[in-house]
C-alpha cells in the first residue's frame, strides 16, 4: 500500500467490561488485548488505527462525525445500540467512507430481539460470530482490501 489508510475502530456500550462481562458469550480477552491484536496487524502495513470506546451513543455519532474527511474506514461494535440506535445508523449512512459492523458473538444465534441490526443496511459488510478474531479479520480485509484496490 503506497498511501496510509486511515481506520477508525469504534466499541460501543459495555465492551469496556470483556473480559468479565459473560466471558462465555463474548470472551475472556480484555478490550486492550484485542486492540493489541489489531495494531500489530497493522504493523508494517501502512495503516493507523485509531481505536475508541464508549457507553454513550452521543460520543459515537460524533466520533463519526469528526471522522468525516479523516478516516478512510470506520469498524463498529455498536454493542447494544446496534438493535436500536437510529442516530448511529443515520451518522453511519452519512459517512462517505468504508464501514464494517462487528461483533463479538453471532447476533443470529442469540435472543430475538438481537436478531435485527439497524446498521447493517448502512455498512459495507459485517463480521460477527468469531470472538476477537472478528475484529482481526475485519482489519485483516482492510489491508487485502486496500491492496488489490492499487
Amino acid at each position: 500500500m503506497s498511501e496510509t489508510v486511515n481506520i477508525l475502530v469504534i466499541n460501543g456500550p459495555n465492551l469496556n467490561m470483556l473480559g468479565t462481562r459473560e466471558p462465555e458469550i463474548y470472551g475472556a480477552e480484555m478490550m486492550a488485548d484485542i486492540e493489541a491484536r489489531c495494531q500489530a496487524v497493522c504493523e508494517g502495513e501502512n495503516v493507523s488505527l485509531d481505536w475508541m470506546q464508549t457507553n454513550s451513543e452521543a460520543e459515537i455519532v460524533t466520533a463519526i462525525h469528526q471522522a468525516i474527511n479523516k478516516a478512510d474506514w470506520i469498524l463498529i461494535n455498536a454493542a447494544g445500540l446496534t438493535h436500536c440506535s437510529v442516530p448511529l445508523r443515520d451518522a453511519l449512512a452519512l459517512f462517505p467512507g468504508r464501514k464494517i459492523e462487528i461483533h463479538l458473538s453471532n447476533i443470529h444465534k442469540r435472543e430475538p430481539f438481537r436478531h435485527h441490526s439497524m446498521i447493517s443496511a448502512v455498512v459495507d459488510g459485517t463480521v460477527l460470530g468469531f470472538g476477537a478474531m472478528s475484529y482481526v479479520m475485519a482489519v485483516k480485509g482492510v489491508i487485502d482490501m486496500a491492496r488489490e484496490a492499487e
